[in-house]
């Protein structure tokens, strides 16, 4: 049974203490470690990924359940980050600038100390639009607030993630569309991977929701698989809805399915991840954040292994269920 993770045991407090040390007095670290980072020569070796998602507090959506700060405590983050990353099921990481060089001054000190670097062999990919805030006026003008294409090259990653938020009443859903063309078009030149998550959404007392139905989600994925000047790097991340098979139907890009808010049980996650995966045979992974990364009392390793055994070995409930028991406080050393 779970019996709570204690994320500062796992990363130690002088190793997360270092990270502010390293900004100010070697702020060039983070892009050395870039440098020497260990690279895919194919991105999905099997067809399929699992890539965690950490680019929430980006936007300040912060909550977890009832504690709405929760995301805010980086100590916390990012040693919830780094146990996800220890199993070796989990293809990629998927954050902003920030959090990506927190991560990559962790990974270096790892590295110094005679560690395995958690970034070594795993897709590192750069969220770019975190500008949509919530509650604001502008919230659908979801402008380009972080990572650039050129400096994911610098940083030697392999793609960026963005959202495109669909209100048929608020033209700042054009001028996010605009930013996204232009952002699969600079990624297909550079042969980077696009994530591109184009959710239809409606305004529901003060804020917006996503419309989970077939047709909607259909609607907005042949919308998305047209923009740009070339779909050949661009995968699509979205919800599974009811009748899910009809969206995958909608394209021939790939898709993976995002873990949506943190509910603190595995079980409907697993089976809603299981019963995407079976819509289609586009449909090639997830891209799941606070549900692994925040899984209650669980250690979020589990949930990584898990998760990994119904997207990577196609497992069932149960067989996941299994994973999960089998790496549950394994290997709880970071260094």
């Amino acid at each position: 049974m779970p019996t709570g993770f204690d994320a500062r045991a796992y990363l130690p407090r002088e190793l997360y203490e270092a990270i502010t040390d390293l900004r100010v007095r070697q702020p060039g670290f983070a892009d050395g470690e870039a440098d020497r980072r260990a690279r895919r020569r194919v991105a999905a070796p099997d067809g399929k990924l699992v890539i965690l998602a950490a680019d929430h507090p980006g936007r300040a959506s912060l909550r977890i359940q009832d504690d709405p700060l929760a995301m805010a405590d980086r100590h916390e983050f990012l040693a919830r980050i780094l146990r996800v990353l220890s199993h070796p099921g989990i293809d990629g990481f998927m954050s902003t600038p920030d959090i990506v060089e927190d991560l990559l001054i962790l990974a270096g000190l790892v590295r110094e100390r005679g560690g395995q670097s958690p970034l070594d062999e795993r897709l590192l990919i750069g969220c770019m639009n975190r500008g949509g805030l919530p509650g604001t006026a502008w919230e659908m003008d979801d402008r380009f607030t972080a990572f650039t294409t050129r400096r994911m090259l610098v940083l030697g990653m392999d793609g960026g993630k963005f959202m495109v938020r669909i209100d048929p009443t608020d033209r700042g859903s054009l001028a996010t569309i605009e930013g996204c063309v232009r952002a699969i078009s600079e990624l297909a030149e550079a042969s980077l991977l696009s994530f591109l998550e184009p959710l239809p959404v409606v305004q529901d007392n003060g804020t917006y929701r996503v419309v989970r139905t077939a047709r909607a989600l259909t609607e907005a994925v042949s919308a998305a698989s047209a923009m740009g000047a070339s779909s050949l790097y661009t995968w699509m991340k979205l919800p599974t809805c009811p009748e899910f098979e009809r969206v995958a139907r909608a394209t021939t890009l790939p898709l993976v399915i995002l873990g949506g808010e943190a509910v603190g049980d595995p079980r409907p996650v697993l089976e809603d991840l299981r019963r995407g995966m079976a819509a289609g045979a586009n449909v090639r992974g997830a891209m799941i954040g606070r549900n692994a990364l925040y899984p209650g009392a669980d250690d979020p390793r589990a949930i990584a292994a898990a998760v990994s055994a119904i997207i990577h070995d196609g497992s069932g409930i149960d067989e996941a269920l299994a994973a999960m028991e089998a790496e549950r406080d394994k290997n709880l050393e970071l260094v």
